[in-house]
């Protein structure tokens, strides 16, 4: 049997605020402006704004849940201390297996940004989306530690040039870009908000990090906080400046920053968002890939999935097993979404669909898990996460399956060995119930 060590962590704040900020700040400031503009117009800066406030009490649940339980498993971690072995499998299995597909999208989002400058063609453009991953994968394999620093870079330069292509952009807007304002009626909003769901999905794959903090309880309010205030100035900035700049072209054009960008740059605009594509992209998919591999392991350590994926599953160490497994179902999904011809419309819907059902079940396991304001905020965040997640109907469907495939797991290996319980790290709270010991 395996018990959680007490190895402290190693991310500090300015790193841990680099990986929350490449959890939500991803390759969907790249397509997101445009996906959503075509569903609602400009009534998308509806979708983006109730979005953001959606993300206020999402990031404080997952804080809170994330200071008392600072572990890999993350959301899989909380749901289990409050609902079981069951809601725990699926949970952990629904972030666990869309991170293949959302990787798959970033690199192909930031694969086409990249080749479009040099006029490369669509061989050229798969090359560098598989790049794109193969670097990602490989700065995990290194260690956090370096992917952390990375990240810190990376996430400086990118919030600098989203600063500028705002900025540079703001003096040509013009409200007459504002009309027809709803174009596609309360429909075009909620389905603008339900593919918006995949840029503010980070929150979740962030909470897989906390055991890596050396101090969590100190350190993630102060990183959720400095987070979400970054993401909601780089994001309202940015909704607001494509649809009353771009107006009507904003659903048409599919490289909106690129757009924005020109007023600053000139001909130069594309190299430039060029390079900001591969920031992005890597930015996103390290820490999704980080969180996801550690979740990977932790839930092997607990009995949800196979025990050899659980070597590394200790705070500091890195997971390597479960990284390889990532990485071959990366491969998988981004061969299947070439030779099936998937639009990025559909691999981001796809994405949110899982990401959602996971930050629904994870905010009200808080709602279970906590008291006063904190439930009441996890109460709000549970109900709207809900509500905006029919909008992606027939998606849906996609966490149903994988959900019956770890329940199905988890039934078939019922009579294993179990591990030890592993405890809440606050003394005055009761112990957390142990992950392989049935449903409650």
């Amino acid at each position: 049997m395996t018990t959680r060590t007490n190895t402290p962590g190693t991310l500090g704040t300015a790193r841990g605020t680099a990986l929350y900020l490449g959890a939500v700040l991803g390759p969907g400031v790249l397509a997101l402006p445009h996906l959503a503009a075509a569903a609602a117009g400009p009534a998308a800066i509806i979708a983006w704004t109730g979005l953001l406030a959606l993300a206020i009490p999402v990031a404080a649940t997952f804080a809170a849940l994330a200071t008392r339980w600072p572990d890999a498993g993350g959301v899989a971690t909380f749901t289990r201390a409050a609902f079981g072995d069951r809601a725990a499998a699926a949970c952990g299995w629904w972030f666990y297996s869309v991170i293949p597909i959302g990787a798959a999208a970033a690199a192909l989002v930031g694969a086409a940004y990249i080749a479009a400058p040099a006029g490369l063609g669509h061989t050229a453009t798969l090359t560098i989306a598989a790049a794109l991953i193969t670097t990602a994968f490989a700065a995990n394999h290194i260690g956090l530690r370096l992917s952390g620093t990375a990240q810190l870079i990376l996430m400086a330069l990118l919030i600098a040039l989203l600063t500028t292509a705002i900025t540079t952009a703001a003096p040509h807007a013009h409200t007459a870009n504002l009309t027809p304002f709803a174009p596609h009626g309360t429909t075009g909003i909620l389905s603008a908000a339900a593919v918006l769901l995949f840029a503010f999905s980070g929150w979740e794959a962030a909470s897989h990090l906390s055991g890596e903090f050396t101090n969590p309880k100190r350190q993630l309010p102060r990183v959720t906080a400095l987070a979400l205030a970054i993401v909601a100035a780089i994001y309202l900035g940015l909704a607001t400046t494509t649809t009353a700049v771009l107006g009507p072209d904003a659903a048409t054009r599919p490289t909106p920053l690129a757009d924005l960008l020109a007023y600053g740059f000139g001909p130069n605009a594309r190299t430039i968002t060029a390079a900001a594509a591969a920031v992005l992209c890597l930015g996103a998919v390290n820490t999704f890939i980080a969180g996801a591999s550690r979740l990977g392991a932790a839930l092997a350590r607990d009995g949800a999935m196979p025990a050899p994926l659980a070597k590394g599953h200790q705070p500091g160490r890195t997971p390597h097993r479960s990284l390889a497994l990532l990485a071959t179902l990366t491969a998988i999904v981004l061969t299947a979404a070439v030779t099936w011809q998937l639009d990025l419309d559909q691999l981001m819907r796809a994405t949110s669909a899982s990401l959602a059902a996971v930050t629904t079940l994870a905010c009200a396991a808080a709602v279970r898990l906590l008291h006063g304001r904190a439930r009441a905020t996890a109460l709000t965040a549970t109900t709207v996460t809900a509500a905006i997640s029919t909008a992606l109907a027939w998606y849906l469907l996609i966490p149903a399956l994988v959900g019956a495939a770890a329940l199905t797991y988890l039934h078939l290996h019922q009579g294993k060995p179990r591990p030890d319980t592993l405890q809440d790290t606050e003394p005055e709270r009761a112990p957390a119930p142990p992950l392989a010991q049935g449903a409650p």
